[in-house]
């Protein structure tokens, strides 16, 4: 029988998240069931409410990065079962098309289907109604805002029981983008100089990921001192207001080359942001470009002599370049050795219900990772 729940829904953009009475659809043949812990609040799910992001339907409930406890299992969908404890991949995967047999499941062909909130195999099916029957979108096929969710099984991964639900949910997405930037990506070497720019759920862990991987100088650009200071708790050599002064420290240990690796991470990230990076980045460096602004958005002013004549590598990624169902467990396995800090990202918690006021800290910059915990 479907199930009766509760979730935080945006009904146009731009617009504010509230949270109203839902049906959660019963588990199909390929979908579990999930009774959800926790979930972090992301940055792109409130490009959703501003329609910086604009998605293909409306009511749309938000929330990308989540974990729970499995509920119902639908038809034949191996791999799970009841109670297994699952986190969310914002990515699904399904182990077949060109990119997942080619090591590339951060883009899975599913993905063509994460904006349009139905099921990725019908755009007219929807796992989500209000009470009077009204389909609701579900962000990236999951909306973890909601107390129960149902979503495909290539969208979770199940992990070890004895890893705090609360914490291991933001692998899904903000742990598993910053640190693979970083990691993978940009592919961070022991003694690079590396700029961060925008420490927020995702930046700080690029910081985490270019401490790891051994290099000499992290960087962290953020104008708001509380997140600078956090950047250097959790890796950051130096950190900086402006990128005019991370540009200038890095080209003071590099000889004047400039940074080795630059990481942009900022919430709302935009073409100048881009450009910046570019230019604070050395000859045969590489720039990374994770944030997400206005997707419309092509302008990017930087020199095309420059990109050229002085072999410079602009990327973008995706998931850092991590694939979920092999890097969300990897990430988790150092978080338990004591190599990855989880517990420090969660800066608040916060109830279902206190939704909205979670992402107005976040535009207030009180806020690193905010969660929202279930009973």
């Amino acid at each position: 029988m479907p199930v009766n729940t509760r979730g935080a829904i945006v009904r146009s953009a731009p617009g504010k998240y509230e949270v109203v009475d839902l049906v959660a659809d019963d588990p199909r043949p390929g979908e579990i069931q999930v009774k959800m812990a926790a979930s972090g609040m992301c940055h792109s799910d409130d490009h959703i409410a501003t329609g910086d992001i604009p998605v293909a339907h409306y009511p749309m409930c938000g929330g990308h990065e989540g974990s729970g406890v499995v509920t119902a299992v639908g038809q034949g969908t191996k791999g799970f079962a009841e109670g297994d404890h699952v986190v969310f991949s914002f990515l699904p995967a399904c182990g077949k098309c060109r990119w997942c047999a080619a090591g590339m499941s951060y883009l899975c062909d599913l993905g063509a289907g994460l904006l349009t909130g139905a099921r990725f195999d019908d755009p007219e099916s929807f796992r989500f109604t209000t009470s009077d029957g009204t389909p609701v979108g579900q962000m990236c096929g999951l909306g973890t805002f909601a107390e129960v969710t149902t979503v495909s099984a290539d969208s979770a991964v199940k992990i070890p029981e004895d890893i705090p639900l609360d914490v291991a949910c933001l692998t899904g997405c903000g742990v598993g983008t910053g640190w693979g930037s970083s990691v993978i990506a940009a592919g961070v070497e022991p003694g690079d100089t590396v700029i961060v720019m925008g420490i927020g759920g995702i930046g700080i862990n690029a910081v985490q990921g270019a401490a790891h991987a051994g290099a000499s100088h992290v960087i962290a650009v953020d104008p708001v001192a509380f997140k600078r200071e956090k950047a250097q708790e959790l890796g950051a050599t130096h950190a900086f207001e402006s990128i005019e002064e991370a540009d200038e420290f890095a080209k003071s240990v590099t000889n004047g080359q400039g940074a080795d690796k630059s990481v942009v991470t900022i919430g709302v990230t935009t073409g100048e942001h881009v450009a910046q990076a570019f230019s604070a980045t050395r000859k045969a460096g590489t720039i990374v470009v994770t944030g997400l602004g206005d997707i419309t958005d092509k302008n990017l002013p930087i020199s095309i002599g420059e990109l050229t004549l002085f072999a410079k590598e602009l990327k973008g990624a995706l998931f850092g370049d991590s694939n979920p169902h092999t890097d969300i467990l990897k990430m988790l396995r150092l978080y338990q050795e004591g190599n990855l800090k989880l517990d420090e990202l969660v800066t608040k918690r916060y109830t279902l219900d206190e939704v909205q006021q979670g992402y107005e800290d976040m535009h207030a910059g009180k806020n690193i990772r905010g969660v929202i915990v279930y009973d």
